[in-house]
């Protein structure tokens, strides 16, 4: 017996999505879950020229998949589940990741909603009139005061714990006063690099967190520099200040002088706040040094 025959269009778009799947640097699966129709529409508008975003079904996507002669690719199917987009890029899989990080935009709360912070009402006057409002912020324990017709909110007060359920009463109160604490967006699952046959799970970008650790990582690396003696550009001058420390000590040691507090980076390594604080000044003074031939140029040209 002949099976039921399959639709054109579905033909056409396992078609389109397996040309993608063959031309494209990278193919990212991402989650789509709660996304409002008008989010997903602008998230849509800022990746143009940078991503295409398809939402097939999965028989589809899979179909598309599965043409492909790389296991790496077939393992996306993995990961696939409901609620789910597929991006098809030319971009490196880390910053296409970026671009949908950047893409998120805040969201008002749904009763449900799981929050993922603490939620605070801040302090301060309100565009709220005295009436139902009054009992609704007091069901939620929050004191007021009335002020020129409207309503002041006394201090700030903690609506809603991390990880606790969001309820009606609050996620109202947050809609009036326009209370948005949700970031909502596409969140990457995991990519795939056709060029470099390289599969990405667990995609994760936070570039406030990067930044913060490189910080922490070039102040202890330098502390560490200073503490085994390693000769650099930017170690030289606090290993000159350490030396001369070192010298003073050493006379002190010899001539029966009270030892004195000029070895402040003879221990670096213990004090990384010491050579974060010196690193400071240093690009301060260089800073400076580059402003005053330019201020002496004007001078001249001025008189």
């Amino acid at each position: 017996m002949k099976g039921t025959p399959i639709p054109k269009h579905k033909l056409d778009t396992v078609k389109e999505l397996a040309e993608l799947v063959k031309t494209k640097k990278t193919i990212l699966v991402a989650s789509i879950k709660n996304i409002p129709a008008s989010q997903f529409q602008e998230i849509g508008k800022k990746l143009r020229g940078k991503a295409i975003v398809k939402v097939p079904k999965k028989s589809l996507i899979f179909r598309a998949l599965d043409s492909s002669s790389d296991k790496g690719i077939k393992k996306l199917r993995e990961k696939i589940d409901d609620s789910f987009a597929i991006l098809f890029s030319n971009l490196d899989s880390f910053e296409l990741a970026s671009k949908l990080e950047e893409s998120k935009s805040p969201a008002k709360a749904k009763p449900g909603q799981e929050s993922p912070e603490d939620i605070e009402i801040p302090g301060g006057p309100t565009d709220l009139i005295p009436g139902p409002a009054i009992s609704e912020l007091g069901a939620l324990g929050i004191q007021i005061e009335i002020e020129k017709g409207k309503i002041h909110i006394k201090e700030a007060k903690v609506i809603v714990k991390k990880g606790a359920k969001i309820s009606q009463g609050a996620a109202d109160l947050m809609s009036k006063l326009d209370i948005k604490p949700f970031l909502v967006g596409f969140i990457p699952l995991c990519a795939f690099d056709t060029k470099e046959g390289k599969l990405y799970l667990n995609i994760k970008i936070d570039k406030e967190a990067t930044i913060e650790k490189l910080k922490i990582s070039f102040e202890k690396a330098l502390s560490f520099a200073i503490e085994i003696d390693y000769t650099s550009e930017d170690t030289i001058k606090f290993l000159i200040s350490k030396a001369n420390a070192h010298s003073n000590k050493i006379n002190r040691i010899f001539t029966g002088e009270p030892q004195g507090g000029d070895e402040n980076l003879s221990n670096a390594s213990s004090r990384p706040e010491l050579v974060a604080e010196a690193i400071k000044e240093d690009v301060k003074e260089n800073k400076q040094e580059k402003k005053a031939p330019a201020a002496e140029g004007l001078g001249a040209l001025f008189g």
